[in-house]
């Protein structure tokens, strides 16, 4: 049975969607197969060609259900589902349908305030720090805030996602032939700490692993726009 990772966070512009993509890149280059699900009605499906990992459009409550129960039936997959921002029904609902929940959240005021309204409503849930600063000054000044504000949910803080503009390549309709160095490193980094929390076994030899997409077993193609324009068919 597959585990379902699902990012939420009632505040938008936090990073859901990128996080989503990263980590099923990195899932994808350490070996692991995934999907990537899409709910949020405010975005368009991305064009599955050449990545790491399938995509799916689940923007109805009736698709969610579907595709939420094809990928419970594959074994070894993960599903990560993108929950979108200020859904405060959609972020309960997903609570309970994961396995692991992740809420991303930058170094505002603002977001940390909610990140701490989020973590005490969903118990389970880690929080993950997003496009954190690269400046020796800002970073420190970050830390500082988090130290001060999230003392009490330290345990429950992974490791910062460095600010990196490439990052914004995998939110392109179509991703281009090669990806920086840099942007898989970060990916693989952050697939390390989702599995090793749902404690999944890794074997990453530091190099990209052959194959780019991942094929679901008797899963057909189906125009796009469709829940598996990008492989699942619900």
């Amino acid at each position: 049975m597959a585990d379902i990772i699902c990012v939420i966070g009632n505040k938008g512009g936090t990073g859901k969607t990128t996080l989503s993509h990263m980590l099923c890149q990195g899932m994808g280059l350490l070996g692991k197969r995934s999907v990537c699900v899409l709910t949020d009605t405010h975005r368009d499906p991305l064009d599955p060609e050449g990545r790491r990992y399938l995509t799916a459009d689940a923007r109805t409550r009736e698709s969610l259900a579907k595709v939420a129960d094809k990928i419970r039936s594959l074994e070894a997959w993960l599903g990560v589902i993108d929950g979108g921002g200020n859904r405060s029904e959609m972020d309960r609902k997903l609570y309970g349908l994961a396995d692991l929940v992740l809420l991303p959240f930058r170094d505002s005021h603002e977001d940390i305030r909610t990140v701490i309204r989020d973590l005490e409503l969903f118990p389970r849930a880690y929080a993950v720090p997003m496009q954190w600063p690269t400046n020796a000054w800002q970073r420190e000044a970050a830390e500082k805030t988090v130290r001060e504000f999230l003392a009490p949910y330290r345990d429950r803080i992974l490791e910062p996602v460095a600010t990196l503009s490439a990052t914004k390549l995998l939110l392109q309709d179509r991703l281009p032939g090669t990806l920086p160095t840099v942007l898989a490193n970060a990916c693989r980094s952050m697939a390390h700490q989702v599995l090793d929390l749902l404690q999944l076994s890794i074997e990453d030899d530091g190099t990209e692993q052959e194959g780019m997409r991942p094929q679901i077993p008797g899963a057909t193609l189906a125009p796009p726009g469709r829940i598996s324009s990008t492989a699942i068919r619900a």
